[in-house]
């Protein structure tokens, strides 16, 4: 008679864990469910001035903010900065594998400004991109790309050239393509450096504002329409 107690303790003990095991189960094969103990989802922002946040604050940069904002919105994410001021593609692929750590879930490829701003051939800036976008892929890397548009002054051959570089690789490897990354905040003073080329701190809210959407449906293992 004293062991029938523990022996009904030692079942009910039994049905929880079974109980428990199924529940775990169902929430592991929830489209896009991340449990709880799972680590972070890693997201490089991997660019130039623009992304490495050229004469601002600390925190006032593109990824630390991406950071604070999907936070705020409940995403267990962290947004590297991995930006480097000055960068070109041919730069940008020669840092890639330092840059971009084992374990990165997605990269925010954002460069070309300075082959653009150089005259550089949209031939080489597109084979770089190219090749940057291979190689992370390859490493099993999501890559949201992140295009500029050409200056005015450098010509219509050339803006026509170089404009079409990110439609054309965003279709040929498949990616989600943010147009133009200073959309709403180029040729707007409120929202530029003095320099008129780089965004502010209001700026950089403006491109955390609109991108948000597209890192959050990655980060939930959605594709954003093009």
């Amino acid at each position: 008679m004293l062991f029938k107690p523990l022996d009904k303790i030692s079942g009910a003990i039994v049905s929880l864990t079974k109980m428990s095991s199924a529940l775990i189960l169902v929430l592991l094969l929830m489209p896009g469910a991340r449990p709880a103990w799972a680590e972070a989802f890693d997201i490089v922002g991997f660019g130039d001035s623009l992304m490495a946040g050229y004469q601002l604050a600390p925190g006032e940069a593109f990824p630390e903010k991406l950071e604070t904002a999907m936070r705020d919105n409940g995403n267990d994410v962290t947004v590297a900065n991995a930006g480097v001021s000055g960068d070109t593609t041919s730069g940008g692929l020669s840092r890639l594998d330092w840059s971009v750590p084992e374990g990165t879930d997605l990269v925010i490829l954002e460069l070309g400004a300075n082959d653009m701003l150089r005259g550089l051939s949209p031939a080489a800036t597109e084979k770089n991109l190219d090749e940057i976008v291979t190689r992370l892929r390859q490493r099993g890397i999501d890559v949201l790309l992140v295009g500029m548009y050409a200056a005015p002054n450098l010509g219509p051959d050339y803006q026509e050239a170089f404009n079409a570089i990110y439609p054309r690789l965003a279709e040929k490897h498949d990616l989600p393509l943010v147009p133009f990354f200073l959309d709403g905040v180029a040729a707007n003073g409120s929202l530029l450096l003095e320099d008129g080329m780089h965004p502010n701190a209001k700026g950089v809210d403006l491109m955390v504002e609109r991108i948000l959407p597209r890192v959050e449906a990655l980060v939930e293992g959605e594709k954003p329409k093009m």
